[in-house]
């Protein structure tokens, strides 16, 4: 059969894939709650839900680099990626040695279409179709809880050294708009690099646990360039995780919104 990922590449499967290689966790994840863990043969050391998993698959490397040989010898059927986590490269030396699944998300539609996506791919359209049902409930619910909710100015930080903030055109920006908050840094583009001075005008700051894995010692740093902000540490993977992660996001917004 013929396929076209979420970047419009087409590749040909004779058959439903049963040795699956993921280089992406959330994607991993989703694999899993598809009921297709017994597939999987090879994750990267990123791969930590479920948690067992990587005491039972192979570890192939990580996001940004992998080991080709032990690639080769798990003799996949197909490789999932994903065009922000996985580099260029990576997914052209993937394709050489299966067929390479790439993904492209923005937003909740993208997450969605990636799990149709999946259902088709690997024969669990069934099992889609529960998740994308229970995540469209989800999403439902959850709107129906922020509408009345005041919007905020948010800044959303994902490294330090030098200080990064999530900015347009990623899925993490989509999901601060879903709570209501306006990303002051909406106007630049993916991942820029910011001054802290420029954050004199946010209501408040989160500090995610990934990539960089903030502390309270960085809340009190912050605090010496902003008085009025307030500072809280978030859970990232809510955040940045699409596919199944999703369907437990909302519930955390929820909490996180009524503590600010």
């Amino acid at each position: 059969m013929i396929f076209k990922d979420l970047i419009n590449n087409v590749f040909e499967l004779k058959n439903t894939p049963k040795r699956i290689i993921s280089l992406v966790p959330s994607q991993t994840e989703l694999l899993v709650d598809l009921g297709l863990e017994d597939s999987i043969v090879g994750v990267t050391k990123f791969c930590v839900h479920p948690t067992h998993l990587k005491q039972n698959k192979t570890i192939v490397g990580g996001t940004k680099t992998i080991n080709i040989d032990k690639i080769k010898a798990l003799k996949p059927d197909i490789i999932l990626c994903n065009k922000e986590e996985n580099t260029k490269e990576i997914v052209e030396i993937c394709q050489k040695i299966a067929p390479t699944h790439v993904s492209d998300i923005f937003t909740i539609d993208d997450t969605i279409e990636l799990i149709n996506q999946y259902g088709s791919v690997f024969s669990k359209e069934k099992e889609a179709r529960t998740l994308t049902s229970i995540l469209k409930t989800e999403l439902e619910d959850f709107q129906n809880f922020i509408k009345d909710k005041p919007s905020l100015k948010v800044a959303y930080f994902i490294w330090k050294n030098p200080w990064m903030v999530a900015a347009n055109h990623t899925f993490i920006n989509h999901l601060l708009k879903l709570n209501k908050h306006d990303n002051i840094f909406g106007n630049l583009n993916r991942y820029p690099e910011i001054e802290l001075k420029d954050l004199s005008n946010a209501d408040l700051i989160l500090l995610s646990s990934e990539p960089y894995p903030f502390s309270e010692k960085h809340v009190i740093e912050l605090k010496e360039y902003t008085k009025s902000s307030k500072i809280i540490l978030v859970d990232g993977e809510y955040f940045s995780w699409y596919g199944s992660r999703l369907t437990k996001a909302f519930s955390y917004f929820k909490t996180l919104r009524n503590s600010i």
